[in-house]
């Protein structure tokens, strides 16, 4: 797929692509944070209908639920292309000595070698948790490494 970017004079920046079923469409992504969705007339290609517009953090929910099962499929795909490396989900339990503590302070990637490239709390993703995101028992980490890696993984966040 194809993605036309396109520099708007004190607006932002538009993001056109065409869908697989031949339509227009487009983000606007403002300079005060908005976005806006937009689709084009097929009559008349410079003709655009706003569909929807969102705030920053909207936009961000939306970008999370959409690229969340899309980064658990890309790490599926990667595991099965790159021998020795796996994913995993490894939950957190309630009172596990980090539950409580920025993830930062688990110290995984160096003790490991095993990176964390998302934290599933409930219904929320958060993709590529910064090492200040506080875990919380019940938080589930999607983890990729090597096999001995994510067991020490598992240990390091169960006690």
């Amino acid at each position: 797929m194809e993605i036309t970017e396109i520099l708007l004079p004190g607006v932002g920046v538009c993001y056109e692509f065409q869908t697989a079923s031949g339509s227009r469409v487009g983000v606007v992504a403002k300079r005060d944070g908005q976005f806006d969705f937009v689709r084009y007339e097929k009559r008349d290609p410079d003709a655009a209908e706003t569909l929807l517009t969102l705030t920053r953090d909207e936009a961000d929910m939306l970008a999370e639920i959409l690229g969340a099962p899309r980064i658990v499929e890309r790490f599926a795909d990667l595991t099965r292309e790159i021998p020795g490396l796996a994913s995993e989900t490894i939950d957190v339990p309630a009172g596990s000595r980090f539950d409580g503590k920025p993830l930062g302070d688990a110290r995984i990637r160096t003790l490991t070698g095993a990176s964390i490239v998302a934290v599933v709390r409930g219904e929320d993703v958060i993709t590529s948790p910064p090492p200040s995101e506080v875990l919380r028992g019940g938080d589930a980490l999607v983890v990729i490494g090597t096999t001995s890696g994510m067991d020490a993984v598992r240990r390091i966040v169960r006690g």
